[in-house]
């Protein structure tokens, strides 16, 4: 057996062992709307196996998630991108020691309504125009003068959002900014129901958020690519394939509980970030994530703002 896989073999027997609900205490999660749908799994079934453990999974935005986490009020949090140096000092300042783990591919989505027969194939400098504040286009006719002469409606994640800093991030770059007339959500339901409701309207979230919902929206490709679970994984949805993290408090992970949690976490990643729609690592890469939080490995491997820089390589340059 591979040693990588032997490893996530060894997390799930551990966890397995503790299947008898002997378990107690509390778990405090918070952050990405992103990540939530997968961190919400685990939770569930971990629940199923340790019920006397009270794990609670917040969607604060992976801004508003670091925040809590770097003020020490939660144990762990969900991030759609690695934690800011701004962050990391804030942690500092307050004793906060962190353990890195990444645990899903997603492909930041760009989708319009059903209706709209246009605007099926964006490029990036399309997507500017739109979003920008910089020469900003007001119309579908202000990005192409084939299409319609009418108005721009953009749905967009909050600022605390991890998916609107690395959108902004890619799109409008570090220093640019985005139109202020947005209809902003930490939603991303909330999105959905905006795009899907009005024929010229444009948006943006997780695929995930996309493949439960390919009846009432369309994927815009993106560079002449749609993002697939293929696409995304070899890299060629580029620039919107990223990977998802959590955040684990370096204390509180030697409390059973989260430790269990998080050994648990690992050993379902694989299986139920397919299941909730996002894209799961190649086995070698959960492998080298389980052996950093086995080793407690303090730190991110990432010293960038968000976005830059993380993208499919990852899953080659993460040690």
């Amino acid at each position: 057996m591979h040693p990588m896989t032997a490893l996530l073999s060894t997390l799930a027997i551990a966890t397995t062992a503790l299947a008898l609900g002997d378990l107690k205490g509390n778990i405090r999660i918070d952050g990405s709307s992103t990540v939530f749908p997968i961190t919400e799994a685990v939770a569930e079934e971990f629940a199923a196996e340790q019920p006397n453990v009270n794990v609670t999974v917040g969607v604060s935005g992976t801004g508003g998630g670091f925040k809590r986490f770097c003020a020490g009020e939660i144990d762990i949090a969900d991030a759609s991108r690695p934690i800011k140096p701004s962050e990391m000092q804030l942690a500092a300042k307050n004793g906060i020691e962190f353990i890195e783990i990444p645990v899903a591919y997603d492909g930041l989505t760009v989708v319009v309504n059903t209706q709209n027969t246009w605007a099926t194939d964006l490029t990036v400098d399309n997507l500017k125009r739109i979003f920008s504040t910089e020469n900003t286009a007001k119309t579908w006719r202000d990005v192409n003068p084939a299409w319609p002469a009418e108005p721009i409606l953009v749905y967009s994640p909050g600022t605390d959002s991890g998916t609107f800093d690395y959108f902004k991030e890619v799109v409008l770059g570090r220093d640019g900014k985005a139109r202020s007339d947005m209809s902003v959500s930490e939603d991303d339901n909330a999105l959905v129901l905006g795009v899907s409701g009005n024929k010229y309207a444009i948006g943006f979230f997780g695929c995930a958020y996309y493949f439960e919902n390919t009846d009432k929206l369309t994927a815009v490709k993106v560079n002449g690519v749609s993002p697939s679970v293929a696409t995304i994984e070899n890299g060629t949805y580029a620039p919107f394939s990223r990977p998802l993290f959590i955040y684990v408090n370096a204390k509180a992970a030697s409390q059973p509980q989260v430790k269990a949690f998080v050994d648990f976490y690992l050993a379902q990643a694989p299986e139920l970030a397919g299941e909730v729609g996002y894209v799961k690592f190649p086995a070698a890469l959960y492998g080298k994530a389980a052996k950093n939080w086995t080793a407690g490995r303090k730190g991110t491997q990432f010293t960038t703002t968000a976005g830059e820089s993380v993208t499919t390589p990852f899953a080659t340059t993460y040690q």
